[in-house]
């Protein structure tokens, strides 16, 4: 049986170098980043921190895929600078916590009515999760552009 060795010249043999212990790593890294980088690339057209995300899904894939660190640095000054413009007029700020404020509520609903689709406290749990998250993002980049003004 035969896998991939990602840092030789080509296919080893399974109980060689790389054995299956760094593969299975390799394989959760990509999973997980590539779960996240597609959450965030949803979010982009969808309420929520969407560059944000994409950040952390690049950062957790080039951990073990260095050929994507390259995107990570131009990611990150956008991420934050759009993480700052959010804070920045007293509408954009209302507007996010109203959404973050509708997350909740539509997470409740969500966990307590069973007749919306997908309704249970999957779907819930989920949606008051993304809207403490959203919270917790504005704190950050509020207390950021204070402290840079």
């Amino acid at each position: 049986m035969e896998s991939w060795r990602g840092d030789g010249p080509g296919p080893v043999r399974a109980g060689g170098a790389m054995g299956y212990g760094k593969s299975a790593k390799r394989g959760v890294v990509l999973v997980a980043g590539g779960l996240v980088l597609v959450a965030g690339v949803a979010l982009l057209v969808l309420p929520g921190p969407g560059l944000l995300l994409v950040l952390a899904g690049l950062l957790i894939l080039a951990r073990e895929f260095p050929a994507v660190d390259r995107y990570v640095e131009p990611v990150r000054e956008r991420a934050i600078q759009a993480a700052e413009e959010s804070v920045r007029s007293w509408w954009r700020l209302t507007g996010s916590v109203l959404t973050g404020l509708a997350l909740i509520g539509a997470g409740v609903a969500w966990g307590l009515v069973e007749r919306l689709p997908l309704s249970g406290w999957s779907t819930g749990s989920g949606l008051i999760l993304s809207g403490f998250i959203l919270f917790g993002l504005l704190y950050w980049s509020y207390r950021r552009v204070k402290g840079a003004g």
